[in-house]
């Protein structure tokens, strides 16, 4: 049997209908209900950046945590796609650090690599793990460098996660650190930035 009114909040979701929203979570939808690619209707908020949204369903209690069928996770997008708004709603409701998307890496990662400086901030400051390493063997911080630009945005990034406990000296899987990773791409104040934080 299917859920009551589950398809239909789904498309209100996916709308940003949120009078309709509101009215079938009243009438008994499940907040958490899921569509075909296993996408909650707070992941469909994340994924449309609607903030208005995501504040409604995360107050009638959904599942920040909830993965989808690519493993990702109403937290781990936002942290990605530097929802800072969003972020805010979110983590008061606890995030589950051990949840990692399909590269094996949290929210901070990809927020990192991205340029996400607001998001990299509050991530830091609200105890995401700053060292986790993912499936490719990178940590936020080598994937600042890695795949970052080396401009402005980066290097405050790498500044931020400095201060909040980043090791410069875990290397990469193949064993590279972070600072030949810099040297490398001639990225000369990315470079200045890991030696004062006594890279090697």
């Amino acid at each position: 049997m299917a859920e009551v009114g589950a398809q239909e909040l789904l498309t209100a979701a996916e709308a940003g209908n949120i009078s309709a929203v509101e009215r079938l979570l009243k009438s008994g939808a499940k907040v958490d209900v899921r569509d075909n690619r296993r996408r909650t209707p707070l992941m469909i908020a994340v994924q449309r950046g609607d903030v208005a949204m995501a504040r409604v369903l995360v107050e009638a209690g959904a599942d920040i945590n909830a993965q989808d069928n690519i493993k990702d996770s109403p937290f781990l997008l936002a942290g990605a796609r530097g929802e800072v708004a969003i972020l805010k709603l979110l983590i008061p409701k606890g995030p589950d650090y051990s949840r990692v998307n399909r590269y094996g890496g949290s929210a901070l990662i990809p927020a990192a690599e991205r340029g996400h400086v607001e998001a990299v901030r509050l991530l830091v400051e609200t105890g995401s793990p700053v060292n986790h390493v993912n499936r490719l063997g990178w940590t936020a911080l080598l994937e600042a460098v890695i795949l970052g630009d080396g401009g402005k945005a980066h290097q405050e990034i790498l500044q931020i996660l400095l201060a909040g406990g980043a090791d410069a000296n875990i290397p990469d899987g193949e064993g590279v650190s972070a600072l030949t990773h810099a040297r490398q791409r001639g990225f000369k104040q990315m470079e200045e930035i890991l030696l004062a934080a006594g890279a090697r």
